[in-house]
């Protein structure tokens, strides 16, 4: 199976990054409705997954950084 390839973002995008664990006494079920309601609530997308050999999950989340720019009026 081919590895998909993780493309650079756009130039000018800038992300946030959250790194969640996640032990594994919670199930598949639990850990993905607190992400999706972390999806949800928060604006955070999933970026990776990482399950080690002893059952924990590493979760990347990330969402885009918004800068707002400063407008200033010429009276």
């Amino acid at each position: 199976m081919a590895r998909a390839e993780r493309r650079p973002p756009r130039p000018g995008v800038m992300w946030e990054y959250d790194k969640v664990t996640f032990s594994r006494e919670f199930s598949r079920n639990i850990v993905t409705k607190l992400l999706v309601e972390r999806a949800e609530h928060g604006g955070w997308e999933l970026d990776r997954v990482r399950i080690t050999a002893d059952g924990t999950r590493r979760v990347t989340l990330r969402r885009k950084i918004i800068r707002q720019r400063l407008t200033l009026l010429n009276l």
